[in-house]
């Protein structure tokens, strides 16, 4: 089983910009109305749809309204990451920090406000 979360957005252009520019994120499909982008080792894909789309059916025509979602990346050095994305100026919603479960992440928010957690799994400290 493999899963493809899909965000139905007006932003695809924003959205291709932020995950494939900030993100090192790849093209693997593109029309009018729909963009599906993998992560760079190609594990995992991310969707968007463009809202009302006649080709589409109703469950997939609302368009999503900002609030309740957001996406954990995880990466072998967080560190470097968060030094990546601070020369590129993104702008980081929550910085880089651990947490007492083991969590070293931070967050950046995407151009449809989903936040995304960069995070690097570690054994927690006892």
């Amino acid at each position: 089983m493999k899963l493809n979360a899909g965000i139905i957005t007006h932003k695809l252009e924003e959205s291709k910009d932020f995950y494939t520019g900030v993100l090192g994120f790849g093209v693997t499909f593109e029309n009018d109305f729909y963009l599906l982008l993998h992560t760079p080792d190609r594990e995992a894909e991310l969707s968007f749809l463009l809202p009302d789309h006649p080709s589409q059916q109703p469950l997939f025509q609302s368009a999503y309204t900002g609030k309740g979602v957001y996406l954990t990346i995880e990466v072998e050095n967080v560190d470097e990451i968060y030094r990546e994305l601070m020369a590129k100026q993104v702008p980081i919603t929550i910085d880089l920090r651990d947490e007492p479960w083991g969590d070293r992440h931070f967050a950046v928010t995407d151009p449809n406000g989903i936040g995304v957690d960069i995070v690097q799994y570690q054994q927690p400290e006892e």
